[in-house]
């Protein structure tokens, strides 16, 4: 099998599972403890929070560990909407991930209201409709980077540099961009910002989120004193370490990976549309991520469409003539 999903989920890096090995079979304590075997691990735990902060240009104070890149969404969502109960207006997109676009149907019904920003044909957003939108009761605005099925990337400089001028906190949803694009929120004044382990080598049920100093904050889960009382829960240290230890390990392969990965996709894509009749791309030439692309194959039995994100490590074969190709028969409301 020649596994394309990257966007999805990647595979355990085998350099991740070793850092994690330990704290599932010998030093399986739990932080919290009054006893060296558990409070030991504290600083487990804060050598990945730097890891992480690396990988984003960032504080290590910034870092919140989750649960997953949803919660971290969730948590940054109502945190933002926290800091003043009177703006109930929150600004997304039309193609945002589920994991935002689903709590904003959620928090629709508890009565806030909601702006989806529809996007053009090449899955671009326009800047004029978002400053158009922002009102004096907009309480947020939650836009990705990169989109998980088209890769396409949105301005988020200018999106952030936009909300801070006019005063509303941004939450920026960049699973699919870290570990692929550079990132330094050290320059860039995005307020809140979420990851997750699994899109980039790193073991499922861990996430992180970005929180920057002075930002408005409010806990999602409550419990104990975790995350220096941010978000409740025993701390979950071994795929803590797995996130920091594949934060690590794309942080040093960035400099390379874009120019590599982006042959690989090209190879596809050239080969694709030189050899399958009725196919064209539904992303935008240049502005997106590089390790995926957004195909339509018409004139066959139904119009349907494919989206391949490839890794750095695959050599891919020409697509021979009239091959089979898998194709997605759900139904994309990105597309």
């Amino acid at each position: 099998m020649i596994y394309l999903d990257y966007n999805a989920t990647t595979p355990l890096r085998p350099e991740v599972f070793d850092a994690m090995r330990p704290f599932l079979t010998e030093r399986w304590g739990n932080p919290s403890s009054s006893y060296a075997f558990g409070s030991s691990l504290k600083s487990v735990t804060e050598e990945a929070r730097g890891q992480v902060a690396a990988i984003l240009g960032a504080s290590s104070r910034e870092i919140v560990f989750t649960g997953s890149a949803t919660e971290s969404n969730n948590t940054a969502l109502l945190a933002a909407l926290s800091a003043d109960p009177a703006k109930r207006h929150i600004i997304t997109s039309a193609v945002e991930h589920s994991a935002v676009l689903t709590h904003a149907i959620f928090l629709e019904k508890h009565g806030y209201r909601v702006t989806r920003l529809p996007v053009g044909r090449d899955g671009l957003l326009d800047l004029a409709i978002l400053d158009a939108a922002i009102s004096p009761d907009t309480g947020v605005v939650s836009l990705m980077w990169a989109n998980n099925e088209t890769g396409v990337l949105f301005p988020v400089a200018e999106i952030a540099a936009l909300c801070q001028r006019r005063g509303v906190p941004f939450h920026c949803d960049a699973v699919q961009a870290v570990g692929k694009l550079p990132i330094n929120l050290k320059t860039l004044p995005v307020d809140y910002l979420s990851l997750s382990a699994h899109k980039l080598g790193g073991p499922k049920g861990v996430g992180a989120l970005f929180v920057r100093k002075g930002a408005p904050f409010a806990p999602h889960l409550h419990g104990g004193h975790q995350e220096r009382g941010r978000r409740g829960g025993t701390e979950n240290v071994a795929g803590i370490v797995g996130l920091g230890r594949a934060a690590e390990l794309a942080r040093a392969e960035l400099p390379r990976y874009a120019a590599s990965v982006r042959a690989l996709r090209d190879r596809l894509e050239n080969d694709l549309l030189s050899r399958v009749p009725n196919t064209e791309r539904n992303d935008h030439a240049t502005e997106r991520l590089p390790n995926t692309t957004n195909m339509t194959y018409s004139g066959w039995s139904q119009r349907r469409s494919c989206s391949y994100s490839i890794n750095l490590e695959f050599a891919l074969p020409p697509v021979p003539p009239a091959s089979p190709i898998q194709t997605n028969r759900r139904t994309s409301f990105v597309l």
